[in-house]
């Protein structure tokens, strides 16, 4: 119960605190040099993100249950799979993470592959620097339908309402994890990327070549890369040389107008 009604004060706390963690290691052992001053971007992601909160805010008066919500709702209406049987909590939670990383994984792979969707991703993957703060940096209309697709398939499911507040923990982490640009040891980015997606892992997904860009696209679990064949382990380039981001774009995605508005750019 406690979890439930300081459900927002809980996940804030461990956003602030793994973002200051991470952002702390960056500053003593990143991974690439920087292409861009931190300053000018960390800004513009920033404002990205407050403009992407306040949509949330505005989508929660026609959908005033958002994910958590929805998850309380559903079960005290009876809707949803987990909420027709009675398996033990611990089951249902561990099967409802699976299946809304699943959920995530699929979503982002449709997102490169549907052109219109693509505009709007591609918002993400301007950026020309990988930090923890990539790991915000999303188009509110994207935000908006991500939370669209999490509600109406919480209502599916029927998952407990804490399977869903640990998942949303879970994904924000690891999404501030897999950008972060940390150097960490080989050995232990071999043995993580087994079940999580590691930084190395993830960066090869934001590279210019669509070859690339187009795989690893897990956020949490790296299982369904390696399970559905779109998993590669290493961009042809290196970590050091590979470039990030858009193939033709410039330094314009530190700008907070320009990259709002790319999705409508012809490109």
């Amino acid at each position: 119960m406690y979890v439930m009604e300081n459900e927002a004060i809980l996940r804030l706390g461990v956003f602030l605190g793994l973002f200051a963690l991470l952002a702390t290691l960056e500053a003593l052992a990143p991974r690439r040099l920087r292409n861009q001053p931190r300053r000018r971007r960390w800004i513009t992601n920033w404002s990205i993100t407050i403009v992407n909160t306040l949509t949330l805010r505005l989508l929660a008066f026609p959908l005033p249950l958002l994910a958590v919500g929805a998850a309380m709702d559903a079960q005290t209406q009876g809707w949803g799979v987990f909420n027709k049987v009675g398996w033990p909590v611990w089951l249902e939670v561990g099967i409802a993470i699976l299946l809304l990383d699943f959920a995530i994984w699929l979503q982002h792979l449709i997102t490169h592959k549907v052109p219109i969707l693509w505009r709007l991703h591609r918002v993400h993957h301007a950026d020309v620097d990988m930090d923890v703060t990539t790991a915000i940096r999303f188009h509110p209309v994207e935000i908006a339908l991500s939370m669209v697709l999490k509600i109406g398939l919480v209502y599916l499911i029927g998952p407990a309402a804490l399977a869903v507040i640990i998942f949303e923990i879970l994904l924000n982490g690891t999404a501030m994890l897999n950008h972060a640009n940390i150097r960490l040891p080989l050995w232990i980015d071999a043995v993580v990327r087994r079940a999580l997606v590691t930084p190395d892992m993830h960066r090869v997904h934001h590279s210019v070549h669509r070859d690339e860009h187009d795989s690893n696209y897990g956020f949490a679990l790296s299982i369904w890369d390696q399970m559905f064949g779109t998993y590669i382990a290493q961009p042809k380039a290196g970590h050091e040389q590979m470039q990030v981001g858009l193939a033709w774009q410039d330094d314009r995605p530190s700008r907070l107008g320009w990259s709002l508005t790319l999705p409508f750019i012809r490109k």
